[in-house]
């Protein structure tokens, strides 16, 4: 796999992590276009309703009709300036369309109105990494681990940025965090094998793959890493 190729997946599912847990699932897309059209519907014949235009929104963004979702936040926006969901997830499909400039301006005004908000200081410093603000991303994701210490996502986000930085040995430790608080994610692993293969570090890299596979990590999920530490 080519290294500069896993490092930008890598970067794109830091992204979707960030707001995986505040996005809902469907299995089937054809469930969303119905329930768009009955939100359609309900939208024409009531009055103004925050509620259905962020349902409206939601269902956009799970059939992952990007600019449609922009727009029907807006129209929330218009309403209700100060609306953090919608703030949120027009900053989540602004990403998708990477209109990274757009979803900081976002992030930061829900950070102002609410400083807590860990989700939006974890998305903030992904998109400001990808706007090449690097030590700015840095002193989010900082914040962002003093007040939630145990996500692991955190760790490997900052763990990304520090590569990214040249910071290889705090990568390594930001890594083996991630891997602790989220033992059985194979992401993790992988991404901490990868830097120590380019730091040709292969024995502890092999050990790193062995110790995941005794915490329950499938082997069959490792063996290209493993076949690259032969190398």
């Amino acid at each position: 796999m080519d290294c500069r190729l896993y490092r930008k997946g890598l970067i794109v599912l830091l992204v979707a992590m960030t707001w995986q847990h505040t996005v809902q699932a469907q299995t089937k897309s054809e469930n969303w276009r119905d329930t768009l059209n009955v939100l359609n519907k309900q939208i024409a014949q009531s009055k103004w309703s925050t509620e259905l235009h962020l349902r409206k929104a939601n269902a956009n963004l799970q059939l992952k009709q990007w600019q449609y979702a922009i727009e029907e936040y807006a129209l929330v926006l218009q309403h209700e300036p100060r609306n953090p969901a919608a703030l949120f997830y027009r900053s989540y499909a602004y990403t998708h369309l990477r209109r990274f400039d757009l979803a900081r301006n976002d992030l930061s005004d829900l950070l102002m109105m609410l400083p807590h908000h860990f989700e939006a200081r974890l998305s903030l410093a992904v998109v400001l990494q990808q706007l090449g603000r690097k030590q700015e991303a840095m002193d989010h994701l900082n914040q962002a681990i003093e007040q939630c210490p145990d996500s692991a996502v955190a760790y490997a986000a900052r763990a990304n940025l520090e590569r990214d930085m040249k910071q290889d040995e705090a990568a390594l430790y930001d890594w083996q965090k991630a891997e602790k608080l989220s033992p059985k994610d194979p992401t993790y692993v992988v991404s901490h094998v990868d830097l120590l293969l380019v730091l040709e570090r292969r024995k502890e890299a092999r050990r790193v793959l062995d110790a995941a596979v005794s915490r329950g990590v499938p082997r069959g999920m490792l063996l290209e890493w493993y076949a690259k530490c032969k190398r």
